[in-house]
């Protein structure tokens, strides 16, 4: 890419959208992960009896399993999010500035 090409893309309004979307998108979705994860440890940490009690009374698995498992998945989720969003939003507008910029 050459220079004049990167000037018109830094210079472009829509570039600053996309980075200002995309920037807000991925802190959200990062502090979300971080208090599941850190919420999870610290239910480890201060409340580890509640999460060793049994699912049932004639069950094996404690509640903290579950939880656990929902962690994992709670950051599948959210990952898939940030995936869509980047396929429906974030790419095409970063097609359209590119081709815009190399005119």
């Amino acid at each position: 890419m050459s220079e004049l090409i990167a000037s018109k893309i830094q210079n472009d309004p829509k570039y600053h959208a996309l980075v200002k979307q995309r920037d807000s998108l991925a802190w959200i979705l990062s502090a979300i992960v971080c208090i599941i994860y850190f919420g999870f440890i610290l239910m480890i940490a201060f409340a580890g009896d509640f999460l060793t009690q049994p699912m049932a009374a004639d069950s094996v698995i404690p509640i903290g399993m579950p939880i656990g498992v929902g962690v994992i998945l709670a950051s599948c989720v959210l990952t898939g999010i940030y995936v869509y969003r980047a396929n429906q939003v974030f790419d095409p507008l970063t097609q359209e500035i590119i081709q815009e910029a190399s005119k």
